[in-house]
């Protein structure tokens, strides 16, 4: 397979653990290339966990990781073809916004200087001053323009926007999209803020409990995913090819998230569109409340 059809992400079987308690469980994951994938989850999913083996920064404990076709930060040229941005948006804090650039400039060889001085003076950043006067907004707009001048391949972001308050946040999700297009590159968003996955994303990964739950571009999810409301003992035992993610009783009705790539019309009952925060949460549900139920073939994939 060559580097330009590989996947950018692709996991066989990993696994995590912090002494006795496992952060991720034999998953299996396989994402093509040219998408912005959002990764949901709750807290102690083992999203950044995830996305530190994906940037190097932490080796499995089994299985194995590939990241646009070679093991995570594998070599020096390898870490200029990723950015991370972190959930703290790490900058020096008596480093100024001008000596940032300068360090990124010095550390990667394919740095982009007009694009990086152009983002600066966009997102209104004063060259002189230090990081650790900047707002919560402004170190996140820094932290982007450092990963983005690298011009790498892949850009990953974990919990980026979580502290922002709406209005920066919908900026700075702006300049993600526009750096990813510019680039020509993908991206993987780590979020907990189904708004943000909805806004930005077009490929979705579902992990809890320690695994991925569902997978695929989310135009294909949305397709196989429906809201069925029908009397309850109908859906007590769901027809061959619909699979019931969750369902809630409403006295003598039910209402269930099913996946089906069948045609559902002839059910008894109402068949509707799912929204894709209902889809996120079923699966969330499921398993929170299953934990140990195996997901069909270790990871459930639409494409």
């Amino acid at each position: 397979m060559s580097r330009e059809s590989s996947p950018v992400l692709q996991a066989e079987r990993l696994t995590k653990r912090y002494g006795r308690r496992t952060a991720l469980d034999e998953v299996d994951l396989s994402v093509p290339r040219g998408r912005v994938i959002g990764l949901v989850g709750p807290n102690g999913a083992g999203k950044s966990t995830l996305l530190q083996l994906a940037c190097g920064l932490l080796e499995p404990s089994a299985g194995s990781l590939r990241v646009l076709g070679s093991r995570p930060a594998a070599d020096s040229a390898h870490l200029a073809r990723v950015g991370f941005v972190a959930q703290d948006t790490p900058v020096y804090a008596s480093y100024s916004v001008a000596d940032h650039l300068r360090m990124g400039e010095r550390l990667n060889p394919s740095w982009d200087r007009e694009l990086a001085e152009r983002r600066i003076r966009r997102a209104g950043l004063d060259p002189a001053q230090r990081a650790g006067g900047l707002s919560g907004g402004q170190r996140a707009q820094l932290a982007l323009t450092v990963a983005a001048a690298k011009r790498p391949e892949l850009l990953i972001f974990d919990e980026p926007a979580a502290a922002l308050d709406p209005l920066a946040r919908r900026g700075f999700l702006r300049d993600l999209l526009e750096s990813v297009g510019e680039l020509g590159a993908g991206a993987v968003l780590s979020s907990h803020l189904l708004g943000d996955i909805e806004q930005a994303c077009d490929h979705l990964v579902v992990l809890c409990a320690s695994r991925v739950q569902v997978a695929g571009d989310v135009r294909d999810l949305l397709a196989v995913h429906h809201r069925l409301t029908a009397p309850r003992d109908r859906l007590a035992a769901p027809p061959d090819g619909v699979e019931v993610i969750r369902i809630e009783h409403d006295g003598p009705h039910a209402r269930a998230v099913v996946r089906s790539g069948a045609d559902l019309r002839g059910l008894p009952g109402a068949v509707e569109p799912v929204t894709l925060e209902e889809l996120v949460l079923a699966y969330m549900t499921r398993a929170a409340e299953d934990p140990a139920r195996p997901a069909t073939s270790r990871q459930e994939t639409v494409r």
